[in-house]
């Protein structure tokens, strides 16, 4: 009797046992897949610390693709020029403005225009001196070619028009100092490139 007694107590520990842990295995989830498992990291060429603005220089970076190689090293180059042209353009809106903010007290409306001008100036001029410190041809496996491309522009290509539009100019130049208005533009150029 005693052996039907334990084995009873055996089967019932035996019972608890398997629906405890059916019950447990079935009550775990799987741990769900980071984000990024279906991501496949792509490898931009042309990019990255080493092609972004300095004290000494502008540079910018882009890619250009087409069936075309030369046609991709020339949607490249255009893309590159627009975006250098674009951190030269909000760099010396940023400093101009910066610049006459602090001196505007001694100002009246017409030096204030003459900085308007010499913004839209400058701006406007042409990228000369540009010079390729970066040049990536590919083909991607559908037969496209694919050019990278990243551009330095040294920053007294953009600061000696300014000098010299406001050196012509008698009431401005009055009021100008080169090295505090170089200084002004490298840390625009640092604060682009930081965020």
């Amino acid at each position: 009797m005693r052996q039907s007694a334990f084995t009873k107590v055996l089967s019932v520990i035996l019972m608890i046992t398997v629906v405890f842990l059916t019950t447990n295995c079935k009550s775990k989830k799987k741990a769900p897949k980071p984000k990024y498992e279906d991501e496949q990291e792509v490898v931009i060429r042309c990019s990255g610390p080493e092609y972004q603005s300095t004290d000494g220089f502008i540079r910018a970076s882009s890619m250009g693709e087409s069936n075309d190689m030369v046609m991709s090293k020339k949607v490249a180059r255009s893309n590159t020029l627009e975006e250098l042209a674009s951190k030269i353009e909000i760099t010396v809106k940023a400093v101009i403005d910066n610049y006459y903010n602090r001196r505007q007290k001694n100002m009246d409306e017409s030096v204030e225009k003459r900085y308007e001008e010499l913004t839209r100036s400058v701006v406007n001029q042409k990228i000369n001196g540009y010079k390729t410190i970066c040049e990536k041809v590919t083909k991607t496996a559908d037969n496209k070619y694919r050019t990278y491309l990243a551009f330095e522009l040294p920053v007294d290509n953009v600061m000696n028009p300014v000098y010299n539009q406001i050196s012509k100019d008698t009431e401005l130049k009055i009021d100008y100092d080169y090295q505090k208005f170089k200084k002004d533009f490298e840390e625009e150029m640092q604060k682009m490139e930081n965020k």
